[in-house]
């Protein structure tokens, strides 16, 4: 798990000013891979105080840095991720909303070819897989 200094260095290299809720943002994004806004306003507080709107715009700048990545499966709300870089997919629980990393269908990037691109210059495929968790799974076979 990357350090205060790691998170530091990261901004830097974004070309991103350092400050306290940057830093604990970033690290929240880190330690809860997935997690909807309001939980990582959570965790942020727990040793910051703190904004709604300083969480939101403190995302809105690491989004667009490409320090982390926003997702929102069909129904869901954003939920964001800080494995960036690669064009992984995820995996969604239809009973409890649980999200977790599905490594590219094929390979390499966009992982799935279009039969009919339409005239675009295609750079990513997004899929979601939709089942039950393996908790959601036992619960439903019992």
């Amino acid at each position: 798990m990357p350090t205060t200094s790691d998170y530091e260095r990261m901004l830097r290299e974004a070309a991103l000013r350092v400050t306290r809720p940057r830093v604990a943002v970033l690290h929240a994004v880190h330690e809860h891979p997935h997690a909807e806004t309001e939980s990582i306003i959570g965790v942020v507080r727990e040793d910051l105080q703190v904004s709604h709107q300083a969480v939101y715009d403190v995302l809105h700048a690491l989004t667009a840095a490409g320090l982390v990545r926003r997702i929102q499966p069909p129904g869901s709300l954003a939920r964001y991720e800080a494995r960036v870089g690669d064009n992984h997919h995820h995996v969604v629980c239809r009973s409890c909303g649980t999200v977790a990393d599905v490594d590219c269908a094929v390979g390499e990037a966009p992982c799935l070819t279009a039969a009919d691109d339409q005239g675009f210059a295609i750079d990513e495929a997004e899929v979601v897989y939709w089942g039950l968790c393996p908790g959601c799974s036992a619960v439903s076979s019992s």
